[in-house]
């Protein structure tokens, strides 16, 4: 009767557990920075076309209406010739919205709109 690789499979599971959840917390971490990316780029948008249209008050409205406070949001908003431009800076989640580190912008530009005269 072989005993010499008994239990074998065992250990070796029990030997990569740890390089795997460091796997699936790196690919998690990815996940976060690619939505903040995504969040930024979307509310500084969205900031800038209110901005254009309503003016700075709605531009910080809009940019804040779809982000929860865990994400540090920062919003800049001004004319800059014939267009209205909005930057929004997000904290950079660690696991999770709330612990962070560094920061993310993302940058959105409308054309201001005139009324006709």
């Amino acid at each position: 009767m072989r005993r010499g690789d008994r239990g074998q499979v065992a250990i070796e599971f029990v030997g990569m557990v740890p390089f795997i959840l460091l796997i699936v917390a790196a690919v998690w971490e990815c996940v976060l920075i690619g939505y903040a990316f995504s969040l930024a780029g979307n509310a500084a948008d969205e900031a800038a076309r209110a901005g254009a249209v309503k003016g700075a008050a709605a531009c910080d409205a809009a940019a804040r209406e779809h982000i929860g406070e865990a994400w540090n949001l920062k919003v800049v908003c001004g004319k800059s010739g014939d267009i209205y431009r909005a930057r929004v800076t997000l904290a950079i989640p660690v696991f999770y919205p709330g612990l962070n580190f560094g920061a993310i912008d993302g940058t959105g530009g409308a054309a201001i709109e005139k009324e006709a005269e």
